[in-house]
């Protein structure tokens, strides 16, 4: 009976034992998991004042550690999730872009990417970069990449009096791009004539100091670049008009511009400085400036609608 009444005690004891893991190990784990669960960025970013919502969309999109603790160091604001719903969104910029976003609450999320990824956020002429001159047919030259003043382009070459007025140059590629386009367009019933294209540092010195001698420096600075800052230098750029309509008043309303317009990319050229795109190429639109990029990049952009220093920002520099 004794024997019994002790197998008994002992199968209770080990009972109450069993409960006591199980139980202990469920809390344990319970609050292993807690623990857990406030190591993660989740967690971190709902403390920090993002609702659940937005955490997890938040940690959806990014990936690194240090996303994170830049976001952690910032204070929280919703905009952010509109920000990173854009496109063109770039991580690296988004200091800047909820400062400039603060200080211009009128512009559109869309509009506040764009001109913090071009540099606009930043004074023309005030904030001069280097461009990568081992880009090719990419390189970037604006009010903010700056060519060097002994740079000479690869490969530059004649255009044929055919196909332009003499003395015009541009790299080898471009013109053989050119010439296509031409017969395309001459096919189409519009004969297209260059009357400008390369011109090196000196040039556009002389260019630039005569728009500023006739228009002062604020009207000089819409039409034309400084020296190291002309795409002209780059020898990838021509000024194309119509014969018999060369007025750069109204070649914009010619069906020569219509067909360049809806055909050039087919052969490697952009508008560069299109209109209604003033605030991002920082110059007044000009229907006959046209940049070669190559078909592949000029089908993209035509495609999706954006200027050169829009692809320059998100497929090549955000890329490197």
């Amino acid at each position: 009976m004794a024997k019994r009444k002790l197998k008994k005690k002992v199968y209770s004891i080990g009972i109450f034992i069993l409960i006591l893991l199980l139980v202990g190990g469920y809390f344990g784990m319970k609050y292993y998991q807690e623990y857990k669960y406030k190591q993660t960025y989740e967690y971190k970013l709902t403390e920090h004042g993002y609702t659940l919502e937005e955490a997890k969309k938040l940690v959806d999109f990014y990936k690194e550690d240090t996303d994170f603790e830049n976001l952690l160091t910032i204070e929280k604001n919703s905009y952010i999730l509109e920000l990173i719903q854009e496109k063109y969104y770039i991580n690296k910029n988004l200091s800047r872009y909820l400062d400039y976003a603060n200080k211009n609450k009128d512009k559109s999320v869309k509009d506040v990417v764009a001109v913090v990824n071009v540099n606009c956020d930043y004074k023309y002429y005030e904030h001069d970069i280097p461009t990568d001159t081992s880009l090719g047919i990419l390189i970037n030259v604006n009010k903010y990449y700056t060519l060097p003043e002994d740079f000479e382009p690869i490969e530059i070459e004649d255009i044929s009096i055919r196909y332009s007025y003499d003395g015009n140059r541009i790299s080898k590629e471009a013109n053989d791009a050119y010439v296509s386009m031409w017969n395309a367009a001459n096919e189409a019933g519009f004969t297209l004539i260059v009357n400008s294209s390369y011109r090196d540092y000196q040039e556009q010195e002389d260019v630039y100091s005569s728009k500023k001698a006739s228009l002062g420096q604020k009207e000089a600075d819409k039409v034309a670049a400084r020296p190291g800052h002309s795409e002209h230098q780059t020898g990838l750029s021509i000024d194309v008009f119509e014969k018999g309509n060369q007025s750069t008043a109204t070649f914009k309303d010619s069906p020569a511009y219509t067909w360049l317009k809806e055909n050039a990319y087919q052969y490697g050229f952009i508008e560069r400085y299109p209109e209604d795109k003033e605030y991002l190429t920082g110059y007044s639109a000009e229907a006959w400036h046209w940049r070669y990029v190559g078909e592949e990049v000029a089908r993209r952009m035509h495609n999706e609608g954006i200027t050169f220093d829009e692809y320059y920002a998100y497929y090549i520099e955000n890329q490197a």
